[in-house]
């Protein structure tokens, strides 16, 4: 009895292509969630990898929408000691910032330092992130979206 010889492509994992994807949109509530924790279940949800097809080399994640970014958590003691740190590019020019003063002027960047650092650095991860939509209080514009509510721990 002569054997059916495979050819190596029908073994193959199928590839999505950028057109096929099909995008939801999330509300993440980040009120007395761990911020570790939160930026990596959100940097999952962008990527993608909670979906079947989910291709390294394609944007194939969905929109999300984080509220209460202002009542994001830290550890007492790490609260207290976290620095932000950047660098102008002129001499002498190194700024740091403590978590607690950054919380209270503008919290939405705490979420999105986070979830940045968890995300590729090249043209993928900043099309990624901008699919990242972070807000200080619990209103967001985006009810035409029709987002679902996520709750986490959400395992991608």
């Amino acid at each position: 009895m002569a054997r059916k010889i495979q050819h190596p492509t029908d073994r193959m994992t199928k590839a999505i292509r950028p057109t096929d994807v099909e995008r939801r949109w999330y509300v993440v509530d980040a009120a007395g969630k761990t911020l570790g924790r939160l930026a990596s279940q959100v940097a999952a949800i962008l990527r993608g990898k909670h979906k079947p097809y989910y291709t390294p080399h394609v944007d194939c994640g969905d929109f999300v929408i984080v509220i209460n970014a202002e009542k994001v958590a830290l550890a007492p003691k790490r609260a207290e000691q976290k620095v932000y740190t950047r660098y102008t590019g002129y001499p002498g020019g190194l700024r740091t910032e403590s978590f607690l003063h950054l919380r209270r002027r503008h919290p939405e960047l705490i979420i999105e330092r986070a979830v940045w650092g968890m995300l590729p650095k090249n043209r993928l991860g900043r099309k990624m992130l901008k699919k990242l939509k972070v807000y200080r209080g619990p209103e967001h514009p985006h009810a035409a979206q029709k987002p679902e509510k996520l709750e986490l721990p959400f395992r991608a």
